[in-house]
This record gives structure tokens, C-alpha cells and sequence, in this order.
């Protein structure tokens, strides 16, 4: 049975939500054992089967609104979405190659304005931020590595949501702790171009480089943004092997996902 953590938000009832774990699917060897990748070189039934697993264990009304993520700032609609489960998210640039005209929709984030879809992003070190409104009316997923975050992923779904930023919160799924994710001084640069306050968010290390806090960056972010009711973070992708799939730990490796929707 499919292994998830439920956010830890003070959502409507309605809203639904839930972030997986590595663990209780079929994958074998470096994609042990919830992948939910089909892009990652998982053998195609085993992804099918976990896919089918997840839905089923949480409920799902709808099968999720797969996306083909490439770091960019894209937000589709995932009750018009191709779930069809073709190739998408490697967690890193060039998961878009290979796509076809069937392939989910090249995106970076999902919202839904009522019930029926399930907004789902894909990661393995990157950030998934959810979203939901205080009314229990839309729901939004965004997948924010560095460069979503520094490029305005969060900025563009809170704008397709259409709510007020104040009638909104936001949950930090699983990512890379700071400890494990070292960046180069053009990482520093960007985002200290967009808020002085960003540079808490480095620490310098002994190789002349950087080891970013994509938590506080995205804190910094929503805040700016108007979001204050920010909830979760405080994973630690890297470290726990045994719970998290991690692409900076182990380059083969799966997928997990972090979903939200509405309930009828």
C-alpha cells in the first residue's frame, strides 16, 4: 500500500492533500519502491501499478493532472489537463526531451477551481509548495526548485488561483535540507538580486560555495507575495534515505508526489 505524509495545515475539511514517501509500492532497485516517475527509466508496468496503488489508497476522484515539469514558472489547469501518464518530471532540465503531442502539458504548477481534478507535482529534492484558499474553493501545486523559485513560480499560481494572497495558505512539502544543497555564487547572485533579505538564506561553505535554504527562500517569497500562513518544511530529502527519494544523493533515482484537491 502507497506511503504518504499528510500536511500538517489548517485546511477547510474539503481540501485534501498528501505527499508521498519512497516506500509501500512495486519499483525495484534504485526506484525502490514508490516511483511514481515515468520518465526516470522505471520499468513502465511497475510505474502504472504504483500510480494505480496511490490512487487508490487516497481516494482519489480523478486520476492526478500529471505535468512534464522543466523548472520554468507555467501554471496550467488541471481540470483541462492531459492525464494520460506520459513522460514527465526528472527533476532536472532536460526532463522535457523526448516529449510527444500526447505527453501531460509542459508545466510547472497546477490549480483547481473546483472539485473532480487532482493538482499533483513531481519531486526528489526540489520543493512541492501546495495551496489552498480559506474558503475551501480553489487548491494549486507548484514545483519550486531554485530556479522556479527565482524565476516566479509562486508568483504565477498564486496569480491563476485568483485569490486575495491574505485568503490563502501554503504547505512546504519534501525537499533537500540546506546542509546537502550546495550552490554556486550565480545561485547567491540571483536571489539576492530579488530581496536582500534572501542572503540568510546561504550559508558559505568551505569550498567557496553556497548551501541554500530553499525553505527560507520560499518563506521569503510568500511573504512577499502577501501568503503569511505558511505551514511544513523541515524535511531532510538527502538524509533520510529511507523515507525519501533524493536525485542530489543519488542520481538514478524515482519520484515522489505531492497532490491536493478538492472533495465533492
Amino acid at each position: 500500500m502507497a506511503d504518504w505524509i499528510t500536511p500538517d495545515w489548517p485546511a477547510p475539511p474539503n481540501v485534501k492533500a498528501a505527499a508521498t514517501l519512497r516506500t509501500g509500492g512495486v519499483s525495484q532497485g534504485a526506484f525502490s519502491s514508490l516511483n511514481l516517475g515515468s520518465h526516470v527509466g522505471d520499468e513502465p508496468a511497475a510505474v502504472v501499478e504504483n500510480r494505480r496503488l496511490l490512487g487508490a489508497a487516497l481516494e482519489l476522484p480523478a486520476d492526478p493532472a500529471w505535468l512534464n515539469q522543466v523548472h520554468g514558472i507555467n501554471v496550467v489547469d488541471a481540470n483541462s489537463s492531459n492525464v494520460d501518464g506520459g513522460p514527465h518530471d526528472q527533476d532536472n532540465p532536460a526532463s522535457a526531451e523526448g516529449a510527444t503531442p500526447a505527453a501531460p502539458p509542459t508545466a510547472d504548477a497546477s490549480v483547481a477551481r473546483g472539485a473532480g481534478a487532482v493538482c499533483v507535482v513531481m519531486t526528489a529534492d526540489c520543493l512541492p509548495v501546495l495551496f489552498c484558499d480559506r474558503d475551501g474553493m480553489r487548491v494549486g501545486a507548484a514545483h519550486a526548485g531554485w530556479r522556479g523559485l527565482a524565476g516566479g513560480v509562486l508568483g504565477a499560481t498564486i496569480k491563476a488561483l485568483d485569490v486575495p494572497p491574505s485568503r490563502l495558505m501554503a504547505w512546504l512539502g519534501p525537499a533537500i535540507e540546506q546542509d546537502a544543497f550546495e550552490v554556486g555564487g550565480e545561485v547567491h547572485e540571483a536571489f539576492l538580486k530579488l530581496a536582500a533579505d534572501n542572503a540568510a538564506a546561504f550559508k558559505a561553505n568551505a569550498r567557496g560555495r553556497w548551501q541554500a535554504d530553499l525553505y527560507q527562500l520560499a518563506r521569503n517569497e510568500l511573504t512577499r507575495l502577501g501568503v503569511t500562513a505558511v505551514y511544513g518544511g523541515g524535511f531532510k530529502c538527502f538524509a533520510d534515505s529511507e523515507r525519501f527519494f533524493s536525485y542530489r544523493r543519488e542520481s538514478r533515482t524515482g519520484r515522489m508526489a505531492t497532490l491536493v484537491w478538492l472533495e465533492r
